[in-house]
């Protein structure tokens, strides 16, 4: 009896598997056409608000709001009001900050509303980049076949019914819980055993298992070619259309954005409450969700894709631990990145931060002993760092944990000790840990060693959704892809990086010498010490990790020379000033068609006008530029027409330098030429004439440096 036990036990649990994996292949194909529909949607949806009058958005408020300097000024349109900014808006007449927010925030309500509701059919006359994808996402379903939806709900009830049974049932599945287990726990599971078999027998009768393994099967086949979904259209419209009618009357679809968690993860995570009282940022819903997710499962990884967020998570996170009660937080993170997490944490808390690092480390960390807050230290002060026993840290956060993959390594023993002390760990890491299993088994191991002990190569052989299904309990990973309709086109960080000691010998010698060049480019005057290198060299990893093209961006040759002998000779350029038009493009042709990720030099005077670089979705620039236009410029080259991803625009800047005193002084021109802009079509067209002059800019700058350092 007791082998008949374990055999419906294992079928029971098998069949249950095979059920939710249907369902979550079913709900990816879905949420691939959900994803392909929102341009569409967007497009359809800006099209009706220019036919709704301005007067609508008094009834979406209630008729609280005034719309009379918004018809004063030629507003006829919600449409109008949506593509106006709030700022833009608070300059008109009559109209003040709050109402041009609640003006703004009333009319983007309106455009959710019409892009749920507006029809959306597939044009065969415009097969262009917007309906495409819908086509090649609508084939898989549609060719699945009229089983797919008998067979996704077989498996929805299989979930429903055998979930319950399987977990019941176990005892008897196996001798020791049954020897553990209560004489009810018993009981219970000798009932569930025959309630399983007896639900085998129907479910075998119907041909359930085999239903659901060819619809799986023909969810996980590849997409097809463009051309191959368009003539498959044209052959079967009525089929593509009717299923497009069905799938665009839901909501959007969620799970990608929630990291294909299982439902019942997802919808725990999804009830937890998240405070803002201690928070500074407003979260997208990916964002939320993640930070979340830290708070329901205690002890977890967030592998986010680079440029997703991950530290804005963290703070949430903790935010609201601290409105709970707690009061003390621990964050390790690389010596590169430590003052973007300072600087982080004070514009997006208001929590009191504490830099628990360098010359004034212990007075910093009796600071944050008696008031609480958050320390911050890098992987190599984390051993000194002596915090009481009896004070209560709430949560440890670790970014770059791949750092502590090497379990014997000083800064490995280091995080391992502090995560056996505190209850609430998080690590942030933008490396797909799918790619390296054995990584990942050390880091959980660091969290939770018996989910480490039950990961197998196997389940990465499977595919990233898979791996990431066997892991949920301890890693949420989202690709840019995956919430990229709720991101920015271009995500903008400025990487704050202390000058090294052979940085700032070199900066205070082109200080004295009045040199303003030299000091432009003195964090990288000694390569092999360079603080500014060794984050550029991160984002580089980080980016190959994620199969990111890069291009690097910088005005001296010097300094791409250095980036090209620190990144080895695969790298792509550099593309200078001598290099002849025809040959730029070939370099930027070679640099397009290599697979996966490459690296991209250009001195940003040559490479950042008439080139298309949207190949690469990370741009680095190695330092400000004397011109805010060439920026703007350079970063057009890969933000533009093509581009299929977000473009993660990365700016290295010394704290304390020529650099931060250079955007002090071009903000304020670049906000002259912004309104400037704004009154005159000419400005538009001839940037230049508002640019600072070089001349004016580096002898304000040496005066100011040279007084600051007594040089």
């Amino acid at each position: 009896m007791a082998d008949g036990a374990k055999e419906v036990v294992r079928d029971g649990r098998s069949l249950l598997g095979a059920a939710r994996d249907l369902l979550a292949d079913h709900r990816q194909a879905v949420a691939d056409v959900q994803g392909a529909l929102a341009p569409l949607r967007a497009e359809a949806g800006r099209e009706r608000l220019g036919s709704v009058p301005v007067a609508r958005l008094k009834d979406v408020t209630d008729g609280r709001l005034r719309l009379g300097p918004l018809e004063e000024a030629g507003f006829t349109s919600v449409a109008d009001v949506l593509d106006a900014t709030p700022y833009r808006l608070q300059l008109l007449p009559g109209i003040g900050p709050q109402t041009a927010q609640q003006l703004h925030a009333a009319a983007a309500g309106l455009a959710e509303a019409a892009e749920r509701s507006v029809p959306v059919r597939i044009d065969v006359d415009r097969r262009d980049e917007a309906m495409t994808p819908t086509v090649v996402a609508l084939h898989r379903l549609v060719n699945a076949g009229s089983e797919l939806p008998k067979a996704a709900a077989a498996a929805k009830a299989v979930d429903e019914r055998f979930g319950p049974l399987v977990h019941d049932a176990r005892p008897a599945g196996s001798w020791w819980r049954k020897a553990f287990a209560r004489p009810s726990r018993r009981e219970r599971a000798r009932e569930a055993v025959g309630e399983l078999a007896g639900a085998l027998r129907t479910e075998e009768e119907r041909g359930t298992a085999l239903l659901m393994s060819q619809a799986s099967v023909d969810l996980l086949r590849p997409h097809v070619s463009p051309d191959e979904a368009w003539i498959d259209f044209e052959l079967r419209a009525s089929d593509y259309q009717t299923l497009l009618a069905e799938l665009a009357a839901l909501g959007p679809e969620r799970e990608a954005a929630e990291g294909f968690l299982p439902d019942d993860l997802a919808a725990r995570v999804k009830a937890q409450p998240l405070d803002d009282t201690h928070r500074r940022v407003s979260l997208r819903g990916y964002q939320s969700f993640g930070a979340r997710f830290a708070l329901v499962q205690g002890r977890v990884i967030i592998g986010d894709e680079m440029g997703l967020g991950k530290t804005i998570q963290a703070i949430a996170a903790i935010a609201h631990l601290r409105a709970e009660g707690a009061t003390h937080f621990m964050v390790a993170c690389p010596a590169s990145v430590l003052i973007n997490w300072v600087r982080e944490i004070e514009a997006r808390s208001t929590l009191p931060v504490h830099p628990l690092h360098g010359p004034g480390r212990d007075e910093a960390l009796a600071g944050f002993v008696a008031g609480g807050g958050i320390g911050v230290t890098t992987f190599a002060t984390l051993p000194a760092v002596d915090v009481p026993l009896d004070v209560e840290v709430a949560m440890f956060v670790v970014d770059e944990a791949h750092y502590a993959k090497n379990h014997e390594t000083r800064r490995a023993k280091a995080v391992a000790s502090w995560c056996r002390r505190v209850d609430r760990v998080l690590f942030l890491t933008g490396t797909p840990m799918e790619n390296r299993v054995e990584e990942f088994r050390n880091l959980v191991a660091h969290l939770r060693p018996e989910v480490a002990r039950q990961v197998s190569p196997g389940d990465a052989a499977l595919g990233a959704r898979a791996f990431r299904s066997a892991v949920a309990p301890v890693y949420l990973r989202r690709n840019q892809q995956d919430v990229l309709v709720e991101l920015p086109e271009v995500v903008h960080v400025d990487e704050l990086e202390e000058f090294s000691t052979a940085d700032r010998a070199a900066y205070r010698r082109a200080v004295e010498d009045g040199n303003f060049m030299a000091m432009r480019r003195a964090a990288y005057a000694v390569p092999e010490k360079s603080a500014k290198l060794g984050r550029l060299l991160e984002l580089a990893e980080e980016a190959e990790a994620n199969g990111l093209k890069v291009v690097v961006f910088s005005y001296f040759r010097s300094v791409l020379a250095a980036v090209r002998d620190a990144l080895g000779p695969d790298v792509h350029g550099p593309i200078s000033g001598d290099v002849p038009p025809a040959r730029r493009q070939e370099v930027v042709d070679g640099f397009t068609a290599a697979p996966g990720h490459a690296v991209l030099l250009a001195q940003i005077q040559a490479g950042g006008v008439g080139l298309n670089l949207q190949a690469a979705s990370v741009v680095i620039l190695c330092e400000p530029q004397v011109k805010p236009t060439m920026e703007t410029q350079a970063v057009a080259r890969a933000h533009r027409m093509g581009q299929v991803r977000t473009v993660q625009v990365h700016r290295l800047l010394t704290p304390g330098s020529v650099d931060e005193r250079m955007l002090q002084i071009l903000r304020t021109k670049t906000s002259l030429f912004d309104r400037y802009a704004r009154r005159s079509d000419l400005a538009e067209q001839t940037p230049d004439a508002t640019d600072i002059s070089e001349q004016a800019l580096a002898r304000q700058i040496i005066a100011e440096e040279q007084e600051r350092l007594g040089a």
